[in-house]
């Protein structure tokens, strides 16, 4: 189907008089309900389930909006987990894919047309960019570049920061999200099925003290092979000469510096967050925005670095193993060309911070006109309501201070209203939200304010 298809279909099915469920649900949903509890433990695709009064199945979306199975309307808020920064369904993206299915979806991980042309391309935008590796997603971006770590500098722990999120596997899934503060730098497990080994390798340190940091990688400096840092924390914004500091504890013990910019990528600038805080890492992965709403994800860097998985170099003293089988494909590549080249438009970045801000200002007044204690916080295109917050936090603990039972609550009745978001979690606009979209949004938010 044709991008003008998708929008006429979009428009064809009637839409609800205002956002969100309010009790409407279709015998069609009811049953997808009943299947997926039959068939997925939990009646989820991952780690995420809505309250039972506020869940839904995805019809179709289109722009910042979305229609479920019963055809109730909802502006999104999440996008993909942050990955539709053009909105969905965008008409350059539906060309590109429709346009490389007809040429074939997938030749396994040998070089093809569009993969190449987007290697050149991220290189050119990202500063520490010299040579790179795609991926299908984020978590296999940051597993590699500690891999890569691992393998040029022969020592074997990471250092991470409490409360920052690289992905699901093993050497990424501690101090996540603790139950209880870390005894820096030791980690605790969020999930069962780690091995010990693994979870020895991680030290955790507290984001934006840099006095923390140094000291735990002094005190390991002929173990460590990398600190990796969220440059944006999930949503708190790193301290003035953070970044910078950490850049230089990483030169200082020889170890290496990775960014992952799984989520600051292409949404803070063309460079990322390296080019708009100007600190240059060695590594930086990539995913969510980079694949325009297709599985992509990337590890990029250094050329020394990178050069370790050249295959030329298999059985060779220090050849660090990448591969998959949908590294590459063609479909994510051309998605993902696409969505640079709307990217690369002029005024684009200063249009999506404006659109952020005009967000937080608006949910700012209401929550002073309700004399409700929060906090709407955040910077550039991404935000987060914070109950109980004195402002912006410094780092996850200042997060955990604040009331999360009272967020998660007031994130189910937003839904029900028809502002979706990740009960609990960080927030993001996109390009694709016009003024008629905020002020839905603000309606909803107010009618949600009045129920809390």
């Amino acid at each position: 189907m044709t991008a003008q298809g998708d929008s006429a279909a979009l428009a064809a099915r009637p839409a609800p008089a205002t956002l969100g469920r309010h009790g409407r649900l279709s015998t069609l949903e009811q049953s997808e309900f009943d299947i997926a509890k039959a068939y997925l433990p939990g009646g989820a695709l991952g780690g995420n389930a809505l309250a039972e009064d506020a869940k839904f199945v995805f019809a179709e979306a289109k722009g910042a909006r979305f229609k479920d199975t019963s055809g109730n309307q909802y502006v999104d808020y999440c996008l993909g987990s942050g990955a539709m920064v053009l909105g969905h369904a965008h008409p350059a993206v539906q060309q590109a894919v429709i346009d490389q299915v007809a040429k074939g979806t997938h030749y396994f991980a040998y070089l093809n047309e569009p993969a190449v042309k987007l290697a050149a391309q991220v290189a050119r935008h990202v500063p520490c960019v010299e040579k790179l590796r795609f991926t299908v997603s984020g978590s296999e971006a940051t597993f590699h570049a500690m891999r890569l770590a691992r393998g040029f500098t022969g020592r074997e722990k990471i250092m991470k920061f409490e409360g920052a999120y690289h992905g699901h596997h093993d050497y990424a899934q501690v101090s996540t999200a603790p139950k209880r503060e870390s005894n820096f730098p030791e980690g605790v497990p969020d999930t069962g099925g780690i091995p010990k080994g693994a979870r020895d390798t991680l030290l955790i340190a507290r984001y934006n003290d840099l006095d923390c940091a140094r000291q735990i990688a002094e005190a390991n400096r002929d173990d460590l092979a990398a600190i990796i840092v969220e440059p944006i924390q999930r949503i708190i914004s790193p301290q003035p000469g953070f970044l910078a500091g950490l850049r230089k504890i990483a030169d200082d013990v020889g170890c290496l510096l990775i960014f992952d910019e799984v989520v600051t990528g292409w949404r803070l600038a063309l460079g990322g967050a390296q080019e708009h805080f100007g600190v240059m890492p060695d590594l930086s992965t990539f995913g969510k925005v980079l694949g325009g709403g297709l599985p992509v994800g990337g590890v990029g860097g250094r050329a020394d670095v990178m050069d370790q998985c050249d295959p030329g170099k298999k059985g060779q003293e220090g050849f660090v193993y990448q591969n998959g089988t949908l590294n590459g494909n063609p479909l994510g590549m051309a998605a993902a060309l696409a969505t640079l080249a709307e990217l690369e438009k002029p005024g684009t970045y200063e249009r999506l911070f404006a659109i952020g801000e005009t967000l937080r200002q608006g949910l700012r007044k209401l929550l002073a006109r309700h004399g409700i204690d929060a906090a709407i916080v955040g910077y550039g295109p991404m935000w987060h309501l914070l109950f109980g917050a004195k402002g912006e936090p410094r780092d996850y603990r200042d997060i955990q201070a604040t009331d999360g039972k009272k967020l998660v609550a007031f994130d189910t009745e937003l839904i029900r209203q028809g502002f979706f978001v990740l009960p609990g979690n960080r927030r993001f606009v996109s390009l694709a939200h016009t003024d008629q979209d905020l002020e839905a949004s603000f309606a909803a938010f107010d009618a949600a304010c009045r129920k809390l």
